[in-house]
């Protein structure tokens, strides 16, 4: 960590510290995640991760979310971890043939935490550094427009980005039809740019090799996520 990080991380610790939060529990690594993601503004981070600590303590109040909570998402087993990446990244792939807009929003969301929790978790074994990123692979093989959740895709990267800063390496899209393609768009309104430019549609050979290069050619479907 150089000086300006140095001295940017002490400015957010102090703001944190302003409206009576703490960052005690919190190492350098995991603080610079939040810096990273407000363009190394100590106040805009130091409200980020305000923010992120309150929803936390609300969204997951024990810790973790069980599996009992995320049952019947959890059945559609369409979520699977892949191992690590050439990189050492967790990575998990998203089957969307699998899925269907859920009518439980409150389970939907739980789950959305839930796999990014155990997708993060099978990146270390013991203790969280805190700056582990993750590759997510959207499938869009065989889907038809029953399968199309725009809500529930536009709700998955908005938590990533309002509450998993900086954890995303790359997420990869495969087997894009055209009738989606006008969905991404949409899609992509709501993502910023820094998210965008972790978006990589693999459709071209040279999109595919570079796919290759960070992942492999081959997937070998792991458990679901339980």
């Amino acid at each position: 960590m150089d000086r300006n990080q140095e001295i940017a991380l002490a400015k957010m610790r102090k703001s944190v510290e302003k409206p009576g939060s703490s960052t005690e529990s919190y190492g350098e690594k995991t603080l610079m995640r939040f810096l990273i993601a407000r363009s190394m503004n100590p106040e805009k981070a130091a409200k980020m991760f305000c923010q992120w600590k309150k929803w936390r303590a609300e969204m997951v109040p024990t810790g973790y979310i069980t599996d009992s909570e995320v049952a019947d998402e959890s059945a559609a087993e369409k979520v699977y971890l892949q191992g690590l990446s050439k990189n050492g990244y967790p990575v998990a792939i998203i089957k969307l043939n699998k899925h269907f807009a859920s009518k439980d929003q409150v389970q939907f969301k739980k789950f959305v935490v839930h796999a990014l929790d155990k997708t993060i978790a099978s990146s270390f074994n013991g203790r969280e550094i805190g700056n582990e990123k993750l590759i997510a692979i959207l499938d869009l093989q065989n889907i038809t427009y029953s399968n199309v959740d725009t809500r529930g895709l536009i709700t998955g990267f908005q938590f990533l980005q309002a509450y998993y800063p900086e954890r995303l390496a790359t997420c990869y899209l495969l087997h894009m039809p055209q009738f989606f393609v006008t969905v991404w768009r949409f899609i992509c309104r709501f993502l910023d740019k820094a998210t965008q430019r972790k978006m990589r549609i693999v459709m071209s050979e040279e999109q595919k090799q570079e796919f290759i290069r960070e992942v492999g050619e081959v997937i070998i479907y792991y458990p679901t996520i339980q």
